[in-house]
């Protein structure tokens, strides 16, 4: 195969994952005025769901200018050979093609976030600030993003640096070894991720006492689920929206509840939520997306490996140093379509999951108090209650709440 058939294949895979995402975009926006379904006539009142529908109809818009933007710059970038000219000016500050890698990729990774940044700073303060969720300060969002940035730097940085590393000490063999690395790190930070990178950016504190704790307390034994670790993170920081989650292994499990969900539910609704999350541990089904996700990752490493020296993949992108950073690229978008099936998989796998979850919390507690608090949270955050099928099979890891409703009253 020629470089240039490559390249334009390439810029196919591009243009067609923009068009598919745009048709279901469209579908989706034709249903935002349809009549709500008998069984969730309670979520909103009639200017609650206008409320909804202009929040819809706004970030749909919105979107529409932002994806726009984003497949002009990429495009333009692939045209005007912006690889090479990245590569060229990495090259220029060394030999070591480590430190190449970092470069280049630092560059793409700042270059894209600073252009996109004029748009980030709009979803935040103008649109979300208009339909009454937005509380980040403009320092926050700023040390966000610098915090962002470094992040990215070390453990990314990190993991480039060792596959790279890998890949010139072994060649043909660096994807086990690789695999190796990304599964040692996944563990760890399914372990630790809420004990050491969520306090870099929220505040966790322990709940206090009282009549919530006792409540969750007394469920957990009840299930027989050890918890020791129920914090509660300052999400009202950032937005009104609310949340809840369950992370780590053994002595390092814990339940985060976002002080948000705190203010809008009743003692029994968070209590609901917490047998949910309760029920994902025990349907064991943390452990087997974690599982899921490291075969993924080694099914990925070794496909990339059987392409990886292959000298067409710089040349499709405008580069004649056949480099492993430059074949990366061109390999990520060639695997696209893999990796959207595989997403098609896991976001089936996911809602059947939540249905799971939401039979254990209806078996272990009761199911009225969860359907409540499903229905208050999604009219917290102006959800969508009518959402296209195509567009729930393609992107929704969760159910829709008409059917979670509809499973837990059954």
């Amino acid at each position: 195969m020629e470089p240039t058939t490559l390249f334009y294949i390439l810029i196919g895979i591009l243009v067609f994952n923009f068009i598919i995402d745009k048709i279901l975009d469209s579908l989706n926006a034709k249903h935002f005025d349809d009549e709500i379904p008998e069984q969730l006539n309670d979520v909103y009142d009639e200017e609650e769901y206008k409320k909804s529908q202009a929040y819809k109809k706004t970030n749909y818009q919105f979107g529409n200018l932002t994806s726009l933007f984003s497949i002009a710059l990429t495009l333009t970038f692939f045209f005007a050979d912006g690889f090479e000219i990245v590569d060229n000016f990495a090259r220029s500050y060394s030999d070591n093609s480590i430190i190449i890698a970092l470069i280049f990729f630092g560059i793409i990774m700042i270059g894209s976030d600073i252009l996109t940044l004029p748009f980030s700073y709009y979803k935040t303060f103008i649109i979300e600030e208009k339909f009454g969720f937005n509380k980040t300060t403009r320092k926050t969002f700023l040390l966000d993003k610098i915090k962002g940035w470094i992040m990215t730097a070390i453990l990314g940085g990190g993991i480039l640096a060792l596959i790279i590393w890998f890949y010139e000490l072994t060649k043909e063999q660096f994807w086990l070894y690789a695999w190796g690395l990304v599964a040692v790190f996944s563990l760890f930070m399914n372990m630790f991720y809420s004990k050491l990178i969520v306090p870099l950016f929220n505040k966790q504190t322990p709940l206090e006492d009282g009549e919530l704790k006792d409540a969750i307390t007394e469920y957990a034994k009840k299930v027989g689920f050890t918890l020791e670790n129920i914090f509660v993170i300052d999400g009202s920081k950032r937005s009104t929206k609310a949340n809840a989650y369950f992370s780590g292994f053994g002595s390092q499990k814990r339940i985060t509840l976002y002080d948000t969900l705190i203010n809008d539910l009743e003692k029994e609704e968070i209590v609901a939520v917490l047998a949910h999350e309760v029920g994902h541990y025990k349907r064991k089904h943390i452990i087997f997306n974690l599982i899921t996700s490291i075969l993924l990752t080694g099914l990925t490493l070794f496909i990339l490996s059987l392409f990886i020296n292959s000298p067409i993949l710089s040349e499709a992108l405008g580069v004649s140093n056949h480099s492993f950073h430059i074949g990366l690229i061109a390999f990520g978008i060639l695997y696209s379509p893999i990796s959207e099936i595989t997403g098609l998989v896991m976001n089936y796998i996911s809602r059947k999951f939540e249905y799971q979850a939401d039979n254990y919390a209806k078996e272990t507690y009761a199911s009225k108090p969860l359907v409540s608090s499903l229905k208050k949270l999604s009219k917290n955050s102006l959800s969508n209650l009518t959402p296209h099928p195509s567009y729930v099979f393609v992107h929704y890891s969760h159910p829709t709440l008409m059917k979670r409703v509809k499973n837990l009253t059954n």
